[in-house]
């Protein structure tokens, strides 16, 4: 029994926005995601996928997304991402009751992989505008902007909080956290996110959310105090999936 992550799916079976325009990697890589999932995940393996599933706007407008993932072998957990439009973060429940026994939606609650938790919400990211001097550095931000971000910062901690709480009154004491969005952005070395996966002692922080080459150092990639932190974008990763635990 393994567990794995990937996320920024990015899929468009019924909606004519395509990713190919964002490099070569993106090309045909609903093809890259069946095979790879085909080779590497065993039916009792679990799969959590990091958001941005879909770029249907309602559900019937993702349903051919959803089923796509579906098939997809092992148990399917999925977070919200920000381009996840289908899904209302209030109607989680819902959610689950439609998909039961074939998809499981991570939000405001949590699922046991062994002794672990796996607790998760989307997240977020102040993410600019910065504005860089000639030599490229960050000389100054959107002030007004960062405010409004440091808001939903707010609402996705009080989230993320649920789902730990959830876990912890079942009586888990081992963590792995899953956010869409990178804990940290380009001007930090921590957040409110990281601290609180320090403060549960979260095994592994997952995100996804960065997409090509000068975005895959965003934020913090590898061991950070005594955390490991895994980037899994689907093009950061050619669209395999990476085994977490």
């Amino acid at each position: 029994m393994a567990l794995y992550a990937i996320g920024d799916f990015h899929l468009s079976f019924q909606s004519d926005k395509f990713m190919d325009k964002f490099g070569s990697v993106w090309r045909r890589h609903e093809e890259k995601i069946q095979k790879n999932c085909s080779k590497l995940i065993r039916p009792e393996d679990t799969l959590v996928i990091t958001g941005d599933h879909s770029w249907g706007r309602k559900m019937e407008e993702c349903r051919e997304d959803l089923s796509f993932i579906e098939a997809l072998p092992g148990r399917k957990i999925l977070l919200r991402g920000n381009h996840d439009m289908f899904w209302d973060a209030k109607k989680t429940e819902r959610l689950n009751r439609e998909f039961q026994g074939r998809l499981l939606f991570l939000q405001n609650n949590y699922y046991s992989y062994g002794d672990y938790a796996l607790v998760g919400t989307k997240g977020y990211t102040f993410e600019g505008p910065f504005y860089l001097d000639r030599r490229g550095r960050i000389v100054g931000w959107d002030e007004e902007k960062e405010l409004h971000a440091k808001k939903l910062v707010e609402r996705e901690l009080e989230r993320l909080q649920l789902s730990f709480d959830a876990a912890v009154a079942d009586g888990y004491q081992k963590f792995i956290l899953f956010l869409h969005y990178p804990p940290t952005n380009v001007m930090e070395t921590d957040s409110p996110f990281t601290q609180m996966a320090e403060r549960y002692h979260a095994a592994h922080v997952v995100y996804s959310h960065c997409h090509g080459e000068s975005h895959f150092h965003d934020s913090i990639r590898g061991d950070y105090h005594g955390i490991t932190y895994h980037l899994v974008s689907g093009d950061f990763l050619n669209f395999r999936p990476e085994r977490i635990l």
